[in-house]
C-alpha cells in the first residue's frame, strides 16, 4: 500500500522540481535563462549582451530599465517563474496596488470627469437660459 502512494508521490516532486527553474540575472547563462518560462532566445541575449556591457544589475528596476521587453508586467511573470536579480524576487514598487485597485482608480477618474462635464454643461445651460454670456475678465 506505501509503495502505491510513494512512488506517484515521488515521482510528481521529480518532476515539479524539473520544470520550475531558478535563475539570477547575473550569473546565469544563456541555457539558465531561456529555461525559465518567458525568457525566451532574444530576451536572454539581450539580458546577457546588457550585462556584459554594463555590468550586473543592481535591482529588478535596473533590470525594467536597462533590456527592452522586460517591464513591471513581465517582471511579476519572471519572478513568478523564478527569475530572480541579486537573488531577490520581484516586489511591486507600489505595494498594495493590485489590478482590481488601478480599475477603481480609472473609474474615480471617470467619474470625477462625468461629474466636471455635466457641472460645466449645467452652467452653460443656465447661462444659455437667461440669455446671458460671460465676458472674459480684461485685466
Amino acid at each position: 500500500m506505501l509503495k502505491k502512494f510513494w512512488l506517484p508521490a515521488l515521482a510528481l516532486l521529480m518532476f515539479a522540481g524539473s520544470v520550475f527553474a531558478a535563475a539570477d540575472v547575473n550569473t546565469a547563462d544563456q541555457a539558465a535563462l531561456d529555461s525559465i518560462t518567458g525568457v525566451g532566445p532574444a530576451t536572454s541575449k539581450a539580458i546577457l549582451a546588457e550585462r556584459e556591457k554594463n555590468g550586473n544589475f543592481k535591482d529588478w528596476a535596473d533590470l525594467e530599465r536597462r533590456v527592452k521587453g522586460v517591464g513591471a508586467r513581465n517582471a511579476v511573470k519572471l519572478s513568478a517563474a523564478g527569475l530572480t536579480v541579486n537573488g531577490k524576487s520581484y516586489e511591486s514598487p507600489a505595494s498594495g496596488s493590485s489590478k482590481s485597485g488601478k480599475r477603481e482608480d480609472k473609474a474615480a477618474v471617470k467619474a470625477g470627469e462625468k461629474g466636471a462635464d455635466k457641472g460645466a454643461e449645467k452652467g452653460m445651460e443656465k447661462g444659455a437660459e437667461k440669455g446671458v454670456e460671460k465676458a472674459p475678465a480684461n485685466k
